[in-house]
């Protein structure tokens, strides 16, 4: 049985649960983790000086937990709950992938946690211009809701703080441009996942 860990990172609302949910229904024995579901309560996330609620940053998330929920899900994916039929309209690449199972790991701060680091075989970026990402962050409702401000105040200079670290740190990473069509997104990365699939088969 083989496992590839395949991350969707990048900016807020650049399409990244999107684009994981429509991976899913393409590839057999697939299964994502989302890391939004690792977010501390609101108690336990700091407030700065200026009242914002400091979520996008490492420290509000419980990365622990999350590294675990991965690494438990490698040890028995056939346990996860995955659906394991194939999907429909399968082609000639995703034949004899029974024994192989995909996990997506989607989230906005995935590759500035060492821990994570060792495990993935593929990384994807969505990169968003300043004023498309805000227009996009503004049609969204958050539990808590975004304060005046807290666009420019936190989110964005976060966003830019992580992405140069990335730049500067980090390699093997496939930056995409989170304004092309779901399509063309969708395109480039199946297509990165059926060369790791056939790697896996070499």
């Amino acid at each position: 049985m083989k496992v590839l860990i395949i991350g969707l990172g990048g900016v807020t609302n650049g399409g990244k649960t999107t684009l994981a949910e429509k991976l899913k229904k393409m590839l057999p024995n697939c299964d994502i983790i989302s890391q939004d579901d690792f977010f501390k309560p609101e108690s336990e996330v700091e407030t700065d000086e200026r009242g914002f609620k400091l979520y996008d940053v490492l420290d509000a998330l419980y990365m622990d937990e999350m590294v675990e929920s991965i690494r438990n899900w490698m040890k028995s994916p056939a346990s996860s709950g995955v659906v394991t039929e194939q999907p429909q309209n399968t082609c000639d690449n995703l034949k004899n992938t029974d024994d192989v199972y995909i996990l997506i790991v989607e989230g906005f701060l995935l590759y500035n946690y060492e821990p994570l680091n060792e495990l993935w075989n593929r990384r994807y970026f969505l990169t968003l211009p300043y004023e498309e990402c805000k227009r996009r962050r503004s049609t969204r409702v958050y539990q808590p809701a975004d304060t005046p401000g807290y666009f420019d105040g936190h989110v964005w200079p976060m966003y830019v703080k992580y992405k140069n670290e990335l730049e500067e740190n980090a390699s093997n990473i496939v930056y995409l441009d989170g304004t092309k069509s779901q399509e063309e997104l969708l395109s480039c990365v199946y297509s990165g996942i059926i060369q790791e699939l056939k790697k896996l088969r070499e």
